[in-house]
């Protein structure tokens, strides 16, 4: 339990602190991207594949937006949703990073082959059924001065709740790191990437404007995300933990990876950060073939489809039923190819 709830802090903190940067980044290049995309299916296949293999759900849901605005096209939404794995993205890159940007490369390849493979085949037939949003626009409130030098220490005299919880917490999270207590017990690159990121977030929540800190930091990275990325990711550790540890159920896991690779694709369809989870924690454990986690990969995009849910849910449906048959085929290639 102390183990697993130690891991869970840290994958916790390191994902809150990339899904803190993101945002940051996010603001300050805000609307950038939609004067330089071109019309061209490619541009937009490499627009929407960047977007969706980035770690967390912003670049999914960005490419939802340009696809409900008609900016991009169907099978770049599909090539995006392939090539995302949500939140879980950053997870991975905590507990296996090698493996991580190796499965990221793969998932990025098929994403532009299936992605054109629909256009070819599908999007014709199917497009005409989405009805399209007015243009995507941006307003000058949504531009941030997200370093307003002559407003920090302004910021500082008139702490808010937020900024001081913030503050505390990755202070606690920098020392914690620092002597070992949670994360790598030697300096290695992790643990040096780990106190990067966190004085990188300690930085930017020391400094942002108090709008940034609070609608992007404060209700969207720690109230929307921090509880729920905790839980599901101490709960996959512990169940983990009493497969492998309790009832060593790893040989019937292994000797049976086909129905793995069902179950996985299956509940990949659930639009929601936290079901992946399981798999990863298995793969890393050792428990699971590659084959399970590119399977679940291919179909899971986190959080990246709610808004296409809200937008057609007919749309959700096709998307999530082209990318259900591909990680299917995937991971039973993989699995009996003996890859990876």
């Amino acid at each position: 339990m102390i183990d697993s709830l130690n891991t869970a802090v840290m994958i916790t903190g390191f994902v809150l602190l990339m899904m803190l940067v993101i945002e940051y980044v996010n603001v300050i290049t805000e609307g950038s991207w939609q004067n330089s995309l071109a019309k061209h299916k490619w541009t937009q296949y490499l627009l929407a594949v960047i977007l969706g293999a980035t770690p967390g759900c912003m670049g999914a849901f960005a490419v939802v937006a340009m696809f409900s605005h008609r900016v991009v096209s169907f099978g770049a939404l599909v090539a995006a949703m392939i090539a995302t794995s949500g939140d879980e993205a950053f997870v991975m890159l905590a507990l296996f990073p090698e493996k991580a940007l190796l499965l990221t490369a793969i998932l990025v390849v098929i994403a532009f082959a299936v992605g054109w493979l629909t256009d070819l085949l599908v999007s014709k037939r199917v497009e005409t059924r989405f009805e399209a949003c007015c243009q995507l626009e941006v307003h000058e409130s949504d531009i941030c001065d997200c370093f307003p030098k002559d407003n920090i220490l302004m910021q500082w005299r008139h702490l808010s709740l937020a900024r001081g919880v913030l503050s505390v917490a990755l202070l606690l999270f920098v020392l914690t790191i620092t002597i070992g207590l949670i994360g790598p017990q030697v300096w290695d690159w992790k643990r040096i990437t780990l106190l990067i990121a966190g004085l990188g977030g300690l930085f930017i929540t020391s400094t942002v404007p108090e709008h940034f800190l609070q609608e992007h930091l404060w209700k969207h990275v720690v109230l929307k995300h921090a509880r729920s990325i905790f839980l599901w990711t101490l709960g996959a550790l512990l169940v983990a933990h009493i497969i492998t540890n309790q009832l060593h159920l790893e040989g019937y896991i292994q000797a049976n990876a086909l129905l793995v690779i069902l179950v996985a694709c299956l509940l990949g369809i659930i639009p929601e950060s936290g079901p992946h989870l399981f798999f990863v924690t298995l793969y890393a454990q050792g428990t699971v073939p590659f084959a399970v986690l590119l399977a679940s990969s291919i179909v899971q995009d986190g959080h990246g489809m709610l808004p296409m849910l809200a937008h057609s849910r007919w749309g959700f449906l096709l998307v999530k039923g082209i990318n259900l048959f591909v990680g299917l085929a995937v991971g039973v290639l993989v699995y009996f190819g003996g890859w990876l």
